[in-house]
């Protein structure tokens, strides 16, 4: 139990990172749909940083880089050109899949073994990390995971209790108001759209270079959907945002415990359509979302 709930936390740290990610851009009005599309080459960037400078700090910045690239172009286009959010983000999600493969090949051709990387490392924390049963749960995890216990309560500080917060959630609700107090509301809309693809090409890179220390095409496997799923499940607040997380880490910490043991009660697909289940069932069984006003409606000016 304790190395399933560990896990739990493991798996849940990208799900957390993009779904915090989604409703910074998404409280300001933006629907990241090219999230995938950023957690993917996110982890691309990730892992050719670490693997050609053998160094996962520079792998981790590339990650980032990589993500606010992708991020900053959809937003130009969906912001500032005002065209639909849905059909850009879906269109470059796919366009991220075909550049990856091409880079990929470029870089390294066509390997006969698969390439690969030393993932990050479990950093037991002093002390804590000797707690009986919330040691090995809490505190003994890589850095990427810790990060998870400070990024909620601060989204959640930066959204109510600032006037930052205030006005990002004021370009989802009421972009006008935000225009006649004199601030732009393309220019939130644009800096949360990259800030999202900052924290979604670390979510990412947490599977190539965090967890496996590979990269592959199919690496996110649809990953940063959830995390889109999880910003409406919670409400677009991150403390529903952590729940809806580590329902989701959990369902797939049983999954990869089930593979892994050989259990032949379920099918093996079963469990790696587990966390997919879930994401479509909760959706259909949610009867109210407190949506942004104006959510995915590009902002234009009156004169």
């Amino acid at each position: 139990m304790i190395s399933l709930l560990s896990r739990t936390l493991l798996m849940s740290t990208p799900l957390l990172l993009g779904a915090i990610a989604e409703v910074f851009a998404e409280r300001a009005g933006v629907m990241n749909t090219a999230i995938e599309g950023v957690f993917l080459v996110g982890a691309m960037g990730g892992f050719v940083g670490a693997y050609l400078s053998g160094n996962l700090a520079i792998g981790l910045l590339m990650a980032i880089l990589s993500g606010i690239a992708v991020a900053a172009f959809y937003g130009w286009i969906t912001v500032y050109l005002k065209q639909h959010q849905i059909v850009t983000g879906t269109a470059i999600s796919i366009l991220a899949a075909g550049l990856c493969s091409y880079f990929m090949r470029v870089f390294f051709g066509t390997p006969i073994i698969p390439l690969t990387v030393e993932p990050l490392k479990v950093i037991p924390l002093p002390v804590l990390s000797r707690i009986p049963a919330l040691g090995p749960i809490f505190f003994t995890q890589n850095i990427l995971t810790y990060l998870m216990y400070i990024i909620v309560p601060l989204a959640w500080f930066v959204l109510y209790r600032t006037s930052l917060g205030l006005t990002i959630r004021s370009a989802g609700e009421n972009p006008e108001a935000v225009d006649v107090a004199g601030i732009k509301v393309d220019r939130i809309r644009f800096a949360m759209v990259v800030l999202s693809g900052a924290m979604g090409g670390i979510a990412g890179a947490f599977y190539s270079i965090g967890y496996l220390g590979m990269f592959t095409t199919n690496i996110i496997g649809g990953r940063g959907w959830i995390a889109f799923a999880i910003c409406f499940l919670g409400n677009w607040n991150p403390l529903g945002v952590l729940a809806g997380t580590l329902v989701f880490g959990l369902a797939e910490a049983i999954a990869i415990y089930m593979q892994s043991s050989g259990s032949m009660l379920f099918p093996n697909e079963f469990f790696i359509a587990l966390p997919y289940i879930l994401t479509i069932v909760l959706t259909i069984s949610r009867r109210s979302f407190n949506v942004p006003a104006k959510l995915g409606i590009p902002y234009k000016k009156e004169n």
